[in-house]
């Protein structure tokens, strides 16, 4: 078996190694591209992969676990290590990453007494249940075991957030009791008040920096610290930021290949680094996180592209070979190959087959409860996605002045299911007059959760607790006596399209095609308002007209040969008559 450890340098059975290692999420990659991703990267010439464990992704409902399919990280760990290539694990309970509230299951805030990222004995014990299934696989798989594994994170970016030490000590000690052996780190802004909060130096455990520029000086500083409490240890850069990521209504980010290329050729001299990312990916389903910036909530598209040295779907980028090269002429013995590319189909014209609205399945396709008082998404169901809450109200005049308060993210309502109001964010709270009709109208809020905060001091703040928060006021009285149905896409049928369809409503479109062979692609989601798209029921993610992105990647592991199937549900009621796949992604300006 062969050891790893920290000493002046790193060293690999007492022989000193350089971490050339670069970030890829299995989570944001089909199973079947993990191969691809991890080829390319050992093809860069670099000798290790890192990736994080999202904690919700595993636990979503809780005391379920799933580490199966798409969520099979053992299976990721063996091909790293078939490939030669050495891992890095970031094993959460937080690891922000744009994800969706850094990682956290929803069900946690459920307990409102509880406090996340803290000493709080309820909040550690959900930890240590979770970390006794995670660390089942992970322990098994550490280097001197035979594994790949070679360093594991306690916590993430604590620095940026706390200074608690008997909490990242608590953690570590839940990791050495299930079994780590293999050396801990922790990685935080590289500045001396990030490192001072979030690191456990003076419990011999490597503080790492995290960074993407000013890397001499970023590199010092580390140094420095390392001085102040007597140690000697390797430099690393634990997240090189060679890209960012993308929020709705802004352009995308992108950075220049060689300024990235001269800022890694001075982190190659000075330590050792982790490109973040390598292969950033997609977010699925309702993954993505959000950002926070004052009182406005700023939630990340679908594309977790991050202008990586592989771009969304996989295939290298003008960085990429910069980065090989740089490579080559600072250690010309590195081993380096022709990395793998894929290739993309096109398709015109796909008609639309069948289309129906969301009310003429929603008992269907949901789970109902009921409550005196509306329930927040994550009491009354899974906390993701799409929730209807229903109540009905008395008519007293024709014109009636309503207001819904405390909802998150973005709402419709519908009075007798006629759209009447949309709000998002802070216009949520504003009166509305509605026209009454009927004796005892009913009132469906449509609430989209779109995103938790995923970083920062928001993820205490009562916001993240997501759908319909203190209700709906008529006049000047709130409404009592809701169902809550939570919205399961998975449900839906063929038979269900053989229901009503009326324009303005959320509804579903459903668009079918044969395939000979499949191959990767991208949906042009321009003809389109705003909500999600399935691929053979699997959810691709969110889409929205504002921009910047205006196609979903569909890699081919989501297509079968002969009978494919695309629905798209549209809050907006907003939808094409045929839909285009094509090649390349594509973009709005903004």
């Amino acid at each position: 078996m062969s050891r790893f450890k920290i000493s002046d340098t790193f060293l690999l059975d007492d022989k000193p190694i350089k971490i050339l290692s670069g970030a890829i999420h299995y989570f944001r990659i089909p199973k079947d591209d993990w191969e691809d991703s991890l080829y390319n990267l050992k093809a860069l010439g670099f000798n290790t992969v890192e990736t994080y464990v999202p904690w919700n992704f595993h636990e979503t409902i809780e005391n379920e676990y799933d580490f199966k399919g798409h969520k099979d990280l053992k299976h990721f760990i063996e091909l790293a290590d078939q490939l030669g290539l050495y891992v890095i694990v970031r094993p959460s309970p937080y690891i922000c990453a744009e994800w969706e509230f850094g990682g956290f299951p929803a069900w946690l805030l459920n307990d409102r007494t509880m406090r996340i990222r803290s000493s709080d004995e309820k909040y550690l014990e959900k930890v240590k249940k979770y970390y006794h299934e995670l660390f089942k696989i992970l322990t098994t798989l550490q280097i001197d075991q035979g594994g790949p594994i070679i360093m594991m994170q306690v916590e993430n970016e604590y620095g940026s957030f706390g200074q608690d030490h008997e909490y990242l000590r608590a953690l570590a000690h839940m990791m050495r009791e299930e079994g780590v052996t293999v050396p801990f780190f922790t990685s935080d802004g590289a500045w001396d008040q990030c490192l001072r909060a979030g690191s456990l130096i003076e419990d011999d455990i490597l503080p790492t920096g995290n960074f993407g520029s000013r890397t001499v000086q970023n590199f010092e500083n580390l140094k420095t610290f390392q001085q102040e409490f007597s140690k000697k240890w390797p430099l690393m850069c634990m997240e090189f930021w060679d890209g960012w990521f993308n929020r709705w209504g802004e352009p995308v980010i992108k950075r220049d290949s060689d300024d990235l290329a001269e800022e890694v050729r001075d982190a190659v001299k000075l330590g050792s680094l982790n490109l973040y990312m390598f292969h950033g990916g997609t977010n699925f389903g309702f993954w993505n996180g959000c950002s926070a910036r004052g009182t406005k909530d700023l939630p990340q598209v679908t594309s977790y592209d991050y202008h990586a040295p592989l771009d969304e779907a996989g295939n290298p980028t003008e960085k990429y070979f910069a980065l090989q090269e740089m490579l080559k002429e600072e250690i010309p013995d590195i081993e380096q190959h022709e990395p793998r590319t894929k290739t993309f189909m096109s398709m015109k014209d796909i008609p639309l087959t069948d289309k129906v609205n969301l009310f003429e399945v929603l008992e269907d396709i949901s789970t109902k409860t009921t409550s005196f008082y509306p329930q927040t998404m994550e009491e009354a169901g899974s906390g993701y996605g799409y929730m209807v809450y229903r109540t009905r109200i008395h008519k007293a005049t024709e014109q009636e002045k309503l207001r819904i308060v405390d909802a998150r993210d973005r709402v419709h309502c519908y009075v007798d299911q006629k759209h009447v109001y949309t709000a998002y964010q802070e216009e949520i709270g504003d009166q509305f007059e509605v026209t009454l009709t009927s004796d005892q109208p009913q009132i469906d809020v449509l609430v989209e959760n779109m995103g938790r905060v995923n970083y920062g001091y928001k993820l205490l703040a009562p916001t993240q607790r997501k759908g319909l928060g203190q209700g709906l006021m008529q006049d000047l009285h709130f409404v009592q006596e809701w169902e809550q149905f939570d919205i399961d896409f998975e449900r839906l049928i063929d038979d269900h399209f053989k229901r009503d369809w009326s324009a303005q409503q959320p509804a579903f479109y459903k668009y079918t095609f044969d395939l000979a062979e499949p191959n990767n692609t991208h949906i042009d989601v321009s003809g389109f308002s705003k909500g999600i798209v399935l691929v053979n029921g699997f959810n691709m993610g969110r889409y929205w007209e504002i921009g910047p992105s205006q196609s979903l990647y569909i890699s081919k592991a989501f297509l079968k040969q002969g009978k494919n199937e695309i629905i798209v549900f549209d809050s907006e009621g907003k939808h094409p008559e045929n839909i285009q796949l094509i090649e390349a992604p594509q973009f709005s300006e903004i």
